[in-house]
């Protein structure tokens, strides 16, 4: 992904240190009938793997992937004690989890990745800068992918050396597509690999994510069975939890949203999202997405004054996602889409990223009045909430209330998405805050710069 800007520096680390470090991170695959009595259900571990790439699993702090049958449906934090079964401790915990959640039993909702039907040809779009360390990695995911007709496009966008061109030459020539666009920003680099293909969906993923080999298949295929749908997105889990850096990321929420199915409909608003559309960064992350390519050209593509590399930090994702809405398509998210994400490692870089998160939420919404003034009423109706909204996600949360590991959901614990009481230092409450007071700047900086 193309780089970011710098931030503006500070030099404290941030208060709070996450309780977690060097977590191992697991992908389990189990064999359970939860429709019964999960204390009693019989079953069998099918597998037990690390993370793409990762370590093997062993005794301590183990965060894992839960699927059932290959089915993602939770993940479960728990600790491995030392000479235990890593695969026994982890269904034990999985299977406990299951029983103090009052819910209907995984896998009962349909999902949008499974339904038979033929997923439409596809082109993947990665965007990078200087990162071919990275990218062969996620390129050699995606060509293993199960998808029955798909091509990939690498958009090597405002490059400073030849190592990315060198890396498609020397291992991947014959089997994609090279665009060098000298323009920096991602929504201009996303825009030129949109450009570059005529496939009815086009995909987006990021130069450092591992895709799952059915990652591809399940974000296509609802396009094929609802000519309604605009845009799909999928699950985000981290590949590595080993710096405190990366723990308090995931603690934070991560990029996950959850395991259960979700349809954005702006015939029928949700009633859990008082103010949807323009909370955008619950409908999914630019990591993984897609699009019906006639509706996303339809809606003028990606602003290019928005994104990574821009003076406007990001936000081009979130644009997408409500350009789409607003133009009347469904939008869907599915968790059966699976990455994993490699998140950055250094507290500087958690700095960054929470400076960008507050930029590119008010420059996207700048960009929306701006290119679309008509939603201004809409938009100043749900101000007061937002305002409120924007306080929650950014408060400082010192974490005392954390459950303790194997206590997953409960705050404090990667992978709680949206649960506002994770812990979250005011270092980085107050660059989320001086982001989105700039993100407005950000993006003026950026139109007139495109000029």
């Amino acid at each position: 992904m193309p780089s970011t800007p710098s931030t503006p520096s500070t030099s404290s680390r941030p208060t709070t240190r996450s309780p977690l470090r060097d977590v191992c991170v697991a992908d389990l695959d189990l064999d359970l009938d939860l429709h019964l009595d999960p204390a009693r259900a019989d079953g069998a571990v099918l597998s037990l793997t690390p993370a793409p790439g990762g370590p093997p699993v062993r005794a301590g702090t183990v965060y894992a992937l839960v699927r059932l049958r290959g089915r993602p449906v939770a993940t479960v934090l728990t600790t491995v004690p030392d000479g235990a079964d890593p695969a026994t401790v982890l269904t034990t915990a999985f299977r406990a989890q299951h029983a103090s959640h009052d819910q209907q039993p995984y896998g009962t909702s349909p999902s949008c990745g499974r339904t038979g039907a033929p997923p439409p040809r596809t082109t993947v779009v990665v965007a990078t800068r200087e990162r071919a360390d990275t990218l062969g990695r996620a390129l050699d995911s995606l060509l293993a992918q199960d998808h029955p007709d798909f091509h990939v496009v690498v958009v090597d966008n405002a490059p400073v050396t030849t190592a990315t061109r060198e890396l498609i030459d020397a291992r991947y020539a014959d089997r994609l597509t090279y665009v060098h666009e000298p323009v920096p920003g991602l929504a201009t680099a996303h825009n030129a690999g949109v450009a570059a293909t005529d496939s009815p969906v086009v995909a987006f993923t990021d130069d450092d994510v591992v895709a799952d080999p059915r990652w591809l298949s399940a974000l296509t295929t609802p396009f094929a069975t609802d000519p309604r749908t605009g845009c799909v997105t999928g699950l985000i889990l981290p590949a590595r939890l080993t710096t405190p850096a990366q723990v308090l990321l995931e603690s934070h929420g991560g990029f996950a949203k959850g395991f259960a199915p979700r349809l954005y409909d702006p015939a029928a608003p949700p009633a859990d999202e008082p103010l949807f559309p323009f909370t955008a960064g619950s409908f999914g992350s630019g990591a993984n997405m897609a699009f019906r390519a006639s509706a996303l050209r339809a809606v003028g593509g990606f602003d290019p004054a928005t994104g990574t590399g821009t003076p406007a930090r990001g936000g081009d994702d979130l644009y997408a996602f409500v350009r789409i809405l607003t133009a009347g398509h469904r939008l869907r998210y599915t968790p059966d889409a699976l990455v994993w994400h490699h998140h950055r490692e250094t507290w500087r870089d958690l700095r960054n990223q929470a400076y960008g998160y507050g930029a590119g939420l008010t420059a996207y919404l700048t960009a929306v009045l701006c290119r679309h003034p008509a939603l201004l009423p809409a938009l100043l109706a749900k101000l007061p909430r937002g305002l409120a909204h924007a306080r929650a996600i950014t408060a400082h949360r010192d974490g005392r209330s954390a459950g303790t590991p194997g206590a997953h959901g409960t705050p404090g614990t990667p992978g709680a998405h949206g649960a506002q009481s994770h812990p979250w230092p005011r270092t980085l409450s107050r660059l989320e805050r001086r982001g989105m007071l700039y993100g407005p700047l950000g993006y003026a900086r950026a139109r007139w710069g495109s000029r």
